[in-house]
Parts: C-alpha cells; structure tokens; sequence
C-alpha cells in the first residue's frame, strides 16, 4: 500500500506510543473479553487525536489483540497466556497475564531481576505499575536489582520487511522502542532512589551478540518465566502510514511457562530448571554482554 504523505512521522510515533500503553493495558486494566472505552474518551485520556487512536487501535487489531466491530466497539481477545503447574499459579491464573509474578516479586523487601529479551517493552510496562505502587505506598521494597540484556543492535533476521532484506525501518524502528522503554524503565526505577522512595536501586543493561529466540524473566533468585519467540507474518503500518508485511515477532503474545525452584529438593525439575537459566545467564552477562 503507497504511503500516505499526509500523516507526518510525529503522528506515526504518537501512535506507537498509544499502542504500547494499550498493550501494557491488556489483561489486567482490560480483561480478556472486555471492551476497550469509546473511542473519544480513551482519545482524550491519552491525550491525541482519534485518528491517531484508531492507527494504535488498528495495530493491535493486526496483531490479534483486539476484535474491533462498527458499532460494538473494540473487544480484547488475546492476553498473555501462562503456564504453570504450581499451585501458587493457579491462584492467579484468572488473570492469565506477567504482571501478577512481576507484582508479587516486588511485595519482596528485596527484588531482583535478571531479564533476556528481545526488547523492553513488556518490562517497561510492569516496571512502571510497580512504581507507582510504590509512590502511592501500597509496596516498599528496600533494594531493586535489575540486570537486563538486550540484543546488539546488529542486522537480527527480524523484525524485517517481507522480501526485502535491505530495507532497514523495521530494524530502525525496533531500535527506537528499545531505546525509549529502557530509557523510561531506567529512569522510572533511578527516581525511586533519587526520591528516597527505595534506599538502594542497582539497574544495569547491557548487550550481547546474539538473536533472541526466547525471553526470559528470572525473579528474586526463586522463579523463571520462559516463553519461546514464535515467528509470524503480519501486517504493520509505519511511522510514514506505509503498511507493510512483516515478518516478526510478538513477545507479548508468546506463551510463558512458569517454573519455581524448590530449595529442599535439588532435583525437582523447577529446581533444575530456575537453576540451569541462572547459569545461562551468568555466562552471556560475564563473558557475551557489554
């Protein structure tokens, strides 16, 4: 589809930006099989324009978030689906999405994350719900510790354009999400310590040469969440309006499992298992990352 020259690239932004507070959104402030608000309302909330709403709201709706009908509104049909064996995942299972594992780490007087992802747009989001828990003193964790690696920002075999190799928005336009929610995360957690909200706040992000085909979310030293990248074929709209068909991947929509370590039995697979991705991690953040 010809790109539409009247939309300017600072629309094509706003929407990006609308689309990932939606997607944070999802699951939790907007349940599976709910609706999202009217239109001019959530518009005004967000503080843009409708037709920049309705670009973020036809992004989700390609990425199978969303189910939008004239006169109905739009509809939540995706959210984040986890699996767990154990019974304290069962209790929140309803919710189906990361941030209750992300919540509870951080009821923790002492929180630590380590994080392998392809970008930080998911933990931006949590990150930010924690810190206002924290502002409006529902939590009060006494040390943060979060260690996140991310992927060189070298020539990955996606996110990319359809055929076309050489053509480079898609890299330029996951590099610009990486930058602006790590950005967002790191500040939000280093005004929590400059703020005397939380004493001691260690954040580190570093970079290694290598393609993520999983995420993974290690917390407080006791559980893992896993979920593999799948592949997949969508259409996009870029900041310049030009719709194009991609080839990428949705961390967001990949299926998580759930494992905890059991300190009394070295055996149990969730033990081997929490156990094995803390090695892996230590080994790509000392002798990989920079």
């Amino acid at each position: 589809m010809a790109g539409r020259g009247g939309e300017s690239s600072g629309g094509g932004r706003e929407a990006q930006r609308v689309a990932d507070e939606l997607r944070a959104r999802i699951g939790h402030v907007y349940p599976l099989g709910s609706f999202l608000p009217a239109q001019r309302a959530l518009a005004m909330e967000l503080g843009v324009s409708r037709d920049t709403l309705q670009r973020a709201l036809r992004e989700l709706a390609n990425e199978g978030w969303i189910e939008s009908r004239r006169g109905s509104g739009s509809r939540v049909v995706k959210v984040q689906r986890i699996q767990s064996s154990t019974a304290k995942a069962t209790r929140v299972r309803g919710q189906v999405t990361l941030a209750p594992f992300i919540s509870e780490a951080f009821e923790q007087p002492e929180v630590t994350l380590d994080v392998y992802t392809l970008t930080s747009e998911s933990l931006d989001a949590h990150i930010r719900l924690q810190s206002e828990r924290i502002r409006g003193g529902f939590i009060s964790p006494q040390r943060i510790t979060l260690r996140m690696l991310l992927p060189d920002p070298f020539p990955l075999p996606y996110p990319r354009v359809k055929g076309d190799v050489d053509d480079s928005r898609m890299r330029e336009r996951l590099l610009r999400i990486t930058e602006t929610h790590t950005a967002s995360l790191v500040g939000a957690l280093r005004d929590l310590r400059t703020e005397r909200l939380v004493p001691s706040v260690d954040v580190q992000v570093r970079h290694a040469p290598l393609t993520p085909t999983f995420k993974l979310y290690l917390l407080n030293e006791v559980e893992a969440l896993h979920g593999m990248y799948e592949i997949i074929e969508r259409q996009l709209e870029l900041t310049d309006g030009e719709v194009v068909t991609a080839l990428d991947v949705l961390g967001l929509g990949a299926t998580l499992t759930h494992h905890v370590k059991n300190p009394a039995d070295a055996g149990a697979p969730g033990t081997v298992f929490v156990d094995s991705m803390h090695q892996w991690f230590e080994s790509v953040w000392n002798h990989l990352s920079e």
